[in-house]
């Protein structure tokens, strides 16, 4: 055995400090920082069947996949920067121009703008159909061509629930493939796999993240073909997670189901006193008996989730603005899932709707976090007595 070269100062302080041989045992993965990949043999540089460059996940990643894939019941899960990307990507995945897609016009307002604004570019056709259509006339718009149906349930904003067992199963019976956003629905209350979709999507900024504090999302399916090409789709357009990241929503997993249970719960108490209060209208909560879509949310869903709307009675904006501004606890903003209370005013995102949803008066989202019920209630009737003072 030949002696070591002895190197210079500079070169073994470049050298130096090398990962350990053996790890000790944690409850969570290593977080592996690296973009080179060290290779053990030359004969092994183009060997994919391992990981050859960090882009392509590491040991947090590897970790998160695999819990993910536990939750979702999937073959693999493929992790994405963002729900968006997440949605866009598995489209992308398994179209190609020429293809047409059938999509709810409840969708999440930067998901359909990506379908107008770019599959369009590549000969791709989108048509919407009403968020709350039966199967039979969901399946009546497709066409030869119709490559996927993308689901939402419930849908962005309004709520509204969809037969997916239905869709899914004579969607497969034409051989279209059919994609869910279930980021409502966390891999945990609602398993869209386990109903026939063939790819579950959702943002795990949301639920899974649970602290609004970090982004990613993540595509599932039980197919080899579909995984494969998921695979393909990251690979070329270069998509990956962070080490750090994947860390975060691993840890946000392992207490979700505690989380979702008392956002849930939280939930139906508020909606159910809101639709006592002489101010609203309409409650736009699946779980709610009585609300729309019930009977679908009680057949399917273990659960539900904390993020919901109302329709106020008729108010000028001016109210509005007054009653969201004179809350305390919730703060105003565009997203949900997180620990903390929001509001916002929903309106404004109709324009964009092939159908545009008509009620009494203004809609409000209002997603209900970890706070005390309670104290929640009390806060939103102040804020109503504000609505009526300044109607």
């Amino acid at each position: 055995m030949s002696r070591p070269r002895k190197t210079t100062e500079t070169t073994r302080l470049i050298r130096a400090g090398k990962t350990p041989g053996e790890l000790v045992r944690t409850v969570g993965p290593p977080i592996q920082k690296g973009s080179t990949v060290l290779i053990g043999k030359a004969a092994e540089l183009y060997d994919d069947r391992r990981p050859t460059y960090g882009r392509g996940g590491l040991a947090a990643q590897e970790a998160l996949t695999a819990a993910l894939a536990e939750l979702e019941g999937a073959r693999l899960v493929k992790l994405f920067p963002s729900g968006l990307a997440a949605v866009a990507g598995a489209i992308m995945a398994v179209v190609k121009a020429g293809d047409e897609v059938l999509a709810t016009d409840a969708i999440y307002k930067p998901i359909r703008r990506f379908c107008d604004r770019v599959l369009g570019r590549f000969g791709v056709t989108m048509r919407y159909f009403a968020a709350d259509a039966s199967p039979d006339a969901v399946m009546a718009l497709a066409s030869p061509a119709t490559r996927l149906v993308v689901l939402e349930s419930p849908g962005s904003l309004t709520f509204e629930m969809q037969d997916i067992p239905a869709i899914a199963r004579l969607a497969k019976a034409r051989g279209i493939l059919t994609l869910m956003d279930n980021t409502w629905g966390a891999g945990l209350i609602f398993k869209p796999l386990a109903h026939g979709v063939d790819i579950s999507v959702q943002s795990l900024t949301k639920y899974v993240g649970g602290h609004s504090d970090v982004f990613m999302g993540s595509a599932a399916t039980a197919n080899p073909e579909i995984d494969r090409a998921l695979e393909r789709a990251i690979i070329d357009f270069g998509w990956s997670v962070s080490g750090d990241d994947a860390y975060q929503m691993l840890r946000g997993l392992r207490t979700l189901p505690t989380r979702l249970a008392r956002h849930g719960a939280a939930s139906l108490e508020v909606a159910a006193w809101l639709a006592r209060q002489p101010e609203v209208a309409q409650v736009l909560h699946p779980g709610l008996p009585g609300a729309p879509g019930h009977a679908l949310w009680k057949r399917d869903y273990a659960g539900a989730a904390g993020v919901f709307s109302v329709a106020l009675r008729p108010a000028p904006a001016r109210a509005v603005e007054a009653f969201l501004d004179a809350l305390e606890l919730f703060g105003l903003g565009f997203s949900w899932g997180g620990f903390e209370s929001l509001a916002l005013i929903a309106d404004p995102q109709f324009d964009v709707r092939k159908a545009k949803p008509v009620f009494a008066g203004p809609v409000v989202r209002l997603n209900i976090g970890l706070e005390d019920p309670a104290d929640l209630i009390a806060d939103l009737r102040q804020g109503l007595d504000l609505l009526t003072a300044a109607d």
